[in-house]
């Protein structure tokens, strides 16, 4: 590799660092914005050294679910399943969005410290944004109305938000990324989905028959989970 080559691999690096860097901010700015009109008027009784315990455990739980993933039949092998997700919902649920995006973020962490990256940081970034983008909106909308039927509600939203975010993210920034910065080019990735589904052969064809039910098969599992877990792990959560 010439000193060029290097130089703008090195590039690339610190351009995607600097949007992981921007996204993660603005994502942390929406959840404190949401929190802060969610909460606004009401007498804050938690205590906050229990609640960054409870984010320390649940992020330590979230990582190690994080290393088992379960490859899909449908989708390429850089897409694999997992339920990291799950304490990241039920944090929220319980304590608000601002603790489930901390929570989302330092289960990624503790996972490169464990596992390091087999992706060049874009899956685990991706793991990061795409399941914030589920997080944040169920958590903000159970918030403002707190029942049963809003969790349901919150959580198909968050899922269809997820799948139609996570969707044109993966076409138009991860998938691009993902090339650049791993030395694959674009066409043998679309080759790696061809080999399971054969109706893929473009990014768009990927995305919709790969990415689409990757993420609704992911929410749907989630959302059956939270519901059944929820009521009965908060309790604890809470202190109650």
């Amino acid at each position: 590799m010439n000193l060029g080559d290097l130089w703008n691999q090195m590039k690339d690096h610190v351009t995607f660092l600097g949007v992981v860097i921007v996204i993660v901010a603005v994502i942390l700015a929406v959840a404190i914005f949401a929190e802060k009109l969610l909460f606004k008027g009401r007498k804050d009784r938690r205590l906050k050294t229990r609640n960054i315990a409870v984010i320390g455990m649940l992020s330590a739980i979230a990582a190690v679910l994080f290393l088992f993933e379960i490859p899909l039949p449908f989708a390429p092998s850089f897409y694999e399943l997992d339920f990291s997700e799950l304490p990241v919902l039920i944090g929220s649920f319980a304590l608000g969005p601002v603790a489930g995006v901390t929570i989302e973020l330092c289960k990624i962490l503790l996972k490169l410290v464990i596992k390091s990256t087999t992706t060049a940081f874009v899956g685990d970034f991706a793991n990061f944004i795409i399941g914030c983008s589920m997080v944040v909106p169920a958590s903000i909308i159970y918030h403002k109305f707190k029942s049963k039927k809003s969790a349901l509600i919150s959580l198909v939203t968050g899922t269809l938000i997820m799948t139609v975010f996570g969707s044109l993210f993966n076409a138009f920034y991860l998938l691009p990324a993902f090339s650049e910065l791993y030395g694959l080019p674009l066409d043998e990735i679309v080759a790696l989905g061809h080999q399971v589904n054969g109706s893929i052969n473009s990014v768009s064809t990927l995305v919709l028959f790969a990415v689409v039910p990757f993420n609704l098969l992911k929410g749907a599992i989630l959302t059956v989970l939270t519901m059944l877990l929820y009521k009965h792990i908060s309790p604890l959560i809470k202190g109650h």
